[in-house]
């Protein structure tokens, strides 16, 4: 019994101890089995990981040399002479490169230290600072900083565009490729050049992009110029520009400042000494006053920069295929230099002079007024200048108001006056503008005429209020008057129909369609006129006559579209095109470009702005070369010229005493210089000009008001304009010698009859009433002519009567006369010289009467105040008389047939 207690025990035991095994057999596989599940799992994990970090890697950007660089530069302006005179920016594009060389060590050391300790050891990343970045995001530290290198940060806000990722999983990503480009790029690129590009990238607050703008804007100096103080404030910008910039916030950037230099200190790039003396400088102070400075003298940009951006732009589109956009961006963000052809000698002198106020008589104000009101009722109503006028002529009932004040505040109080007799009660202003202009205005372009470089240019009179404002030099055509006369009607007719500058018109009352034009001077009609004394004193009546008898409209509108006038349209083919009264006008810039070819020996220029462009490496895009084409014969260039030269010196037209208009140009003769030049001024005296050129420069000025009211005596003359022009051309050419405009060999002269522009007949043309009436011509080669003239008379008269004589007449004489056109009946200076009557004191009725009877009853023939010298010119060339008058003693001086030589 108890052997078989003892065999069961021993069973028990037995299967205990067999389970025992079976368990632990059990749980060691499944040991064994969990360990190798995380073993494949970790593995698969690794493998995943790794294959993702690979997979993010190989996607990761390329990097070149040109994708570091930092994008958006400001595009730096020029004179001629090498000086910076304006800067063209956009938003993110307000930076200028520096190089590593210009860099003082100070600002070095500062960004290292408070950005990247050992940037000169790692190899583009840092695994410390990623450890404790790490560590501070577990721990909640934020003191604990950033594990970004500076190599890093160039390449996140280069190649990534400054790290704007919405997700956590996308700034993984990110900051994986940005680690792995950033030891791919320490391989490539210098240490020097990493930290230079950076230094260049950085955004410093106060739209400064880059240390080097951030020393102008804040220190007023130039990078390398800056102290440890001021490198300091710079490097404490960069960690947040919105709060930490040193004019807004300044106390926040105080404090990172003694943090930079604290750790300036610690890695021992400047001793004690340095860092407390950078602590005790008043940094903030200078910073404060470079402000202000800069506040008040910020520039817009110059009426010449307003142009050249216009020209830079159509070249970039014309030459390089840049769509406008492309252009655009590229212009006022790629960085370009350009080099201009302004001359800052001669541009100073052009604003100095348009901008004197001792050059005028008047200065008057102009007002642009803006005014919306929101009614009681809801209603919203929108006021101007316009309904001030308005107001003044129907409530005022002032009637002879012109809309210009005499001083700034009469123009605000007028403005106030209206709007409290517009506003009731219950009425909302919701917006007010009030703009006033100074008056009268000018605009003014000085250009050489082989080149076509614009040398100066003003766009208006008083302070320019923004950028890409109002040109009035190049943006608004103005009505030209009779410098229009040279272009359409004079120049084609010498140049291609066949007429000489002594070619004659008769000057009377001259209708086309339901227009009868006049002359703009009081002194009568003059009768047989030539272009030359069109030329000199700008006679309406010839222009008009030579463009509708010789050239046609449409050959006068052609040829002003060939002299580079772009405004000319389909309704300019008239006869008031010849004076100048056309439907759109002309700019100055194209007027002066047209005198200019003149001036050019007939050869046009286009106007340039610019010589080169060049990106911001130095690689020339654009060399602007001249664009030309020939006009005119310099035959045809010369005779202009001539007769433009002699309406600048003091004449009177070939008339009798007292009756014969002056030349126009004389106010604006230079002393020393040879000249030429043709004013013009339009009806009602709205617009004045003065175009002109010497053997170095082409000049035009223009005078008027924006609104155009006409220049009355109040409101400034019509001759102040000339004074300018005067005054800058004089002074633009102190030191410079005289070569004169030199006569080409397609030219030559011969002597004619001023009222016939035909070969004088000796005894004849010279003996004219008013004087000798022969004067020595230029022509074209070619041109001479061969016939004689044909206009004036030679004729036996009676003694005592001075009218043809009757077999009754005791005593006789010979008489020179004037041969009227047919059909011409109107007075003029010539037909008081026509051909006379018979005698009407000697006839067969007469010789009865008793010798003192007959006497009593007639009057000698008047000799008038006509008789005398005749005009002269005082040049002694051609216009002066050469011939003494020599009339027979008897007999009657027959006129040779045309052709035919006396």
């Amino acid at each position: 019994m108890n052997y078989g207690k003892k065999a069961t025990q021993k069973k028990l035991k037995d299967a205990a101890s067999n389970t025992h095994k079976l368990t632990s057999r059990l749980f060691l596989g499944f040991i064994r089995t969990l360990l190798f599940s995380c073993l494949i799992i970790m593995a698969t994990g690794i493998s995943v990981g790794v294959g993702m970090i690979k997979g993010i890697i190989d996607d990761a950007p390329e990097i070149n040399i040109e994708s570091i660089v930092p994008q958006g530069f400001a595009t730096t302006i020029y004179d001629s002479a090498g000086n910076q005179t304006d800067t063209l920016v956009m938003a993110g594009s307000n930076r200028d490169p520096v190089t590593y060389e210009e860099l003082p060590q100070d600002l070095i050391d500062a960004f290292v230290a408070i950005e990247d300790a050992r940037f000169w050891e790692h190899n583009g990343i840092d695994p410390r600072s990623i450890l404790r970045a790490v560590k501070g995001v577990l721990t909640g530290d934020r003191s604990a900083g950033g594990g970004s290198t500076l190599t890093q940060q160039l390449i996140k806000n280069n190649v990534f565009n400054g790290g704007r990722e919405q997700s956590f999983g996308e700034q993984l990503e990110r900051k994986f490729q940005e680690q792995y480009l950033a030891v791919q790029l320490t391989k490539t690129m210098s240490k020097e050049m990493v930290l230079t590009n950076y230094l260049n990238t950085i955004n410093l607050g106060k739209d400064c992009l880059g240390v080097k703008v951030a020393a102008r804007r804040y220190f007023g100096k130039e990078v390398s110029d800056l102290t440890l103080s001021e490198c300091a404030v710079i490097a404490g910008i960069t960690q947040n520009p919105a709060r930490l910039n040193p004019i807004s916030g300044q106390e926040a950037n105080a404090e990172k400042r003694k943090v930079i230099l604290q750790y300036m200190f610690e890695q021992e790039y400047i001793t004690k000494e340095e860092q407390e003396e950078a602590l005790a400088d008043d940094v903030y102070s200078r910073i404060q006053s470079v402000d202000s400075v800069t506040k008040n003298t910020s520039t817009h940009y110059s009426y010449f920069t307003d142009e050249l951006i216009g020209q830079v732009m159509d070249a970039l589109i014309e030459k390089l295929g840049y769509s406008y956009n492309q252009a655009h961006n590229l212009l006022y963000s790629g960085g370009l230099q350009i080099i201009t052809t302004q001359d800052p000698a001669l541009q100073a002198i052009v604003d100095e002079e348009v901008n004197n106020p001792e050059n005028y008589s008047a200065a008057r104000y102009s007002m642009e007024y803006r005014l919306s009101v929101t009614h009681s009722d809801g209603t919203t109503d929108h006021y101007s200048q316009e309904h001030i006028k308005t107001w003044h002529k129907h409530t005022l009932g002032d009637t002879g108001f012109d809309a210009l004040y005499d001083s700034e505040e009469e123009a605000r109080a007028d403005a106030e006056n209206y709007k409290a007799s517009l506003l009731t009660e219950g009425d909302i202003i919701i917006g007010e503008t009030v703009t006033l202009t100074l008056q009268p205005q000018v605009s003014f372009v000085l250009m050489d005429q082989v080149t076509g470089q614009v040398k100066a240019l003003s766009g208006g009179r008083g302070a320019k209020t923004g950028s890409l404002t109002l040109n009035r030099a190049s943006d608004v055509p103005r009505q030209p008057g009779s410098t229009f006369k040279v272009i359409t009607a004079f120049a084609p007719a010498l140049d291609t129909r066949g007429a000489t500058l002594g070619t004659v018109y008769y000057d009377t009352p001259y209708t086309v369609g339901s227009k009868t034009f006049r002359n703009w001077y009081s002194s009568g009609f003059q009768g047989y006129s030539s272009i030359r004394e069109g030329i000199i004193y700008s006679m309406n009546i010839v222009a008009v006559r030579c463009l509708m008898e010789t050239v046609s409209p449409q050959l006068g509108v052609e040829y002003a579209k060939n002299f580079g006038i772009t405004t000319l349209t389909d309704t300019d083919f008239n006869a008031a095109t010849a004076l100048g009264g056309l439907t759109e006008g002309v700019t100055n810039l194209e007027l002066t470009a047209a005198y200019a070819s003149i001036a050019n020996g007939g050869v046009y220029t286009k106007p340039i702005f610019f010589t080169k462009i060049l990106d911001r490496n130095g690689k020339e895009l654009i060399s602007m070369e001249p664009e030309t084409h020939r006009v005119l014969k310099d035959s045809t260039a010369f005779l202009l010229t001539d007769a433009m030269a002699e309406s600048m010196i003091s004449n009177r037209k070939f008339s009798r005493a007292g009756s014969g208009p002056s030349s126009t140009s004389t106010r604006a003769k230079l002393p020393g210089m040879s000249c030429a030049g043709k004013s013009g001024t339009t009806t009602s005296n709205n617009d004045i000009w003065f175009v002109g050129f010497t053997p170095y420069y082409t000049a035009g000025i223009w005078g008027g008001c924006d609104m155009n009211q006409n220049l009355s005596s109040q409101n400034g003359g019509t001759s102040f304009h000339k004074d300018i022009w005067r005054k800058i051309m004089t002074r633009i050419h102190e030191g410079l010698s005289d070569p004169g405009f030199q006569v080409p060999d397609s030219v030559e002269t011969a002597q004619i009859c001023r009222k016939s522009g035909k070969l004088a007949v000796a005894g004849v043309c010279s003996g004219d009433p008013r004087g000798n009436a022969v004067y020595t011509e230029y022509f074209a080669k070619g041109t001479v002519p061969t016939e004689v003239c044909n206009n004036h008379v030679a004729a036996t008269v009676c003694a005592e009567s001075g009218k043809l004589p009757t077999e009754f007449c005791p005593e006789k004489t010979t008489g020179v006369f004037i041969s009227i056109p047919a059909g011409e009946t109107g007075e003029t200076d010539d037909s008081v010289f026509a051909l006379p009557g018979s005698c009407p004191i000697h006839t067969a009725a007469s010789t009865i009467l008793p010798p003192d009877e007959s006497e009593n009853e007639t009057q000698p023939f008047p000799r008038g105040p006509g008789y005398g010298p005749g005009y002269v010119s005082p040049s002694g060339g051609p216009g002066s008389s050469s011939d003494t008058l020599s009339v027979p003693s008897s007999g009657i001086q027959s006129i040779p047939p045309a052709g035919s030589l006396n």
